[in-house]
């Protein structure tokens, strides 16, 4: 793949030849990894339970502004949308809790990110809960102050994230100072040979600007001490200037270049499916609260809602797909694969539920199933490799976002048309099923264009 060797946890030191070797670094699959996983945690029962606990509020904006479903839904719509596009406010948390957890493991990443994500179904029972009696008690709006108070501690979670550490402690001699190794960045070893440093990716003429200026410092010593403090703020400013640069054109080239992501067919594939996904996942949240007492089923509702089922029961599927997915026998793409088709099968069997029980059987399916979400950022490393993986689950959520963002007030536009949510689910199902199929073509075309090769072969020989 892509992978470098600082991205795969492993530490640049020494050996007794001058050669570099490789050295399993401590906290990867262990130490620090494990908070990492309690940090992202916490980021999803914030985050993404709060979003998914919005249709409590939906039902209170349809009751007081009196307005289309279609429209009120774009409220929470929005709400999700923005934060997996867009990236501002709570989806700059979101991303780097997804992406440090796959940073810090390796053997069980699989589990680590389903022990993470299952955050989403603790915090959509958890919020579902909240927003209901605050509501009650105190009205929507005082019920949304309350719940941005809570979102703070979003700040503690950030606080727990911390880059691997880039250094290692040589063996010295007894009696001497254990002497630390030099530090090797994520920047200076990423997307280059073994050894070779940020220093040698410089364009020419900064080496010599740098050290002209590290020169002009050691002069300077004799010099005031003002001159001594603008040589370093001008070596600062030059390095700074070297990364930036550095930066943007690895950026310019992940996206636009050669080594885009979107000459890979098969990740063009998986983007295509997220544009389809996430909105059937979506739906049932902002709508099953006013589908339930459109169908007289209130009581049994509120004793126990069918949006806790679904998370309830989302939590146990993330982290028992998680393990069965690092099974070394079993295909973590077939197991994405069988769970994402019986959660289409679920949302369009979802219409044909009418009474309490079977709602719940159906939810609890959809909780299951939609538990394949923590292998997502699993499957998207294997198609693109541990170095672009930011980038790639980055553009991954962003076309959730815009399924997240036009699925919920297409439903409640249906149902302004029909007075039904029936059709809502099954158009959403079957376009569903056209973003599996994306899945499915590239791996067949694959596997036309080996057997024609092996023919190809056969027939020269």
């Amino acid at each position: 793949m892509y992978a470098s060797h600082e991205d795969i946890g492993y530490d640049l030191e020494d050996d007794p030849k001058a050669k570099k070797t490789l050295k399993p670094h401590p906290d990867i699959d262990g130490g620090w990894a494990w908070m990492m996983v309690l940090s992202s945690f916490f980021v999803h029962i914030l985050i993404m339970g709060s979003q998914m606990a919005l249709g409590v509020l939906n039902v209170e904006w349809l009751e007081e502004f009196h307005q289309s479903r279609g429209l009120t839904a774009w409220v929470s719509s929005l709400s999700m949308g923005i934060t997996l596009i867009v990236g501002l406010g709570s989806g700059m948390a979101y991303l780097p809790a997804v992406v440090m957890v796959g940073r810090y493991f390796q053997k069980r990443r699989a589990l680590a990110q389903g022990l993470s994500t299952t955050g989403t179904g603790f915090g959509t029972f958890l919020m579902t809960v909240l927003l209901k009696y605050l509501c009650a008690e105190y009205g929507w709006r005082n019920a949304m102050f309350i719940q941005g108070a809570v979102s703070l501690n979003l700040c503690v979670c950030g606080a727990l994230m911390r880059p691997l550490s880039s250094g290692k402690v040589e063996n010295c001699p007894r009696g001497e100072e254990p002497c630390a190794l030099p530090a090797y960045s994520t920047e200076s070893v990423k997307s280059a040979p073994l050894g070779i440093t940020e220093e040698q990716d410089r364009p020419p003429g900064t080496e010599e600007t740098v050290c002209d200026l590290q020169a002009q410092e050691c002069q300077g010593q004799t010099r005031p001490r003002k001159n001594v403090c603008a040589f370093r703020v001008l070596k600062t400013v030059s390095q700074l200037t070297v990364r930036v640069q550095k930066g943007f054109g690895d950026w310019y080239s992940g996206y636009f270049g050669t080594a885009s992501l979107f000459t890979n067919r098969m990740f063009v594939a998986f983007v295509f499916w997220a544009l389809f996904a996430y909105s059937s996942f979506v739906i049932p949240f902002i709508h099953l609260p006013e589908i339930v007492s459109l169908y007289n089923l209130s009581e049994q509702n509120d004793v126990f809602p069918l949006t806790s089922i679904i998370a309830i029961v989302h939590i146990f599927g993330k982290v028992i797909l998680g393990a069965v997915a690092d099974l070394p026998c079993i295909s973590v793409w077939n197991v994405f694969l069988i769970a994402n088709f019986t959660l289409v099968f679920s949302i369009f069997l979802l219409p044909l539920m009418h009474t309490y029980v079977s709602l719940a059987v159906i939810c609890a399916l959809i909780g299951f199933s939609s538990g394949y979400f923590s292998l997502m950022p699993v499957v998207t490393e294997d198609l693109v490799g541990t170095e672009h993986l930011a980038n790639a689950y980055g553009i991954i959520i962003c076309a959730n976002g815009i399924s997240a963002l036009l699925g919920p007030p297409f439903a409640g536009w249906i149902f302004d048309i029909t007075q039904k949510y029936d059709f809502s689910f099954y158009i959403c199902g079957l376009l569903y099923m056209v973003g599996i199929l994306f899945l499915l073509i590239q791996p067949c075309v694959q596997k036309i264009e080996q057997s024609r090769r092996k023919y190809t072969d056969s027939a020269h020989v």
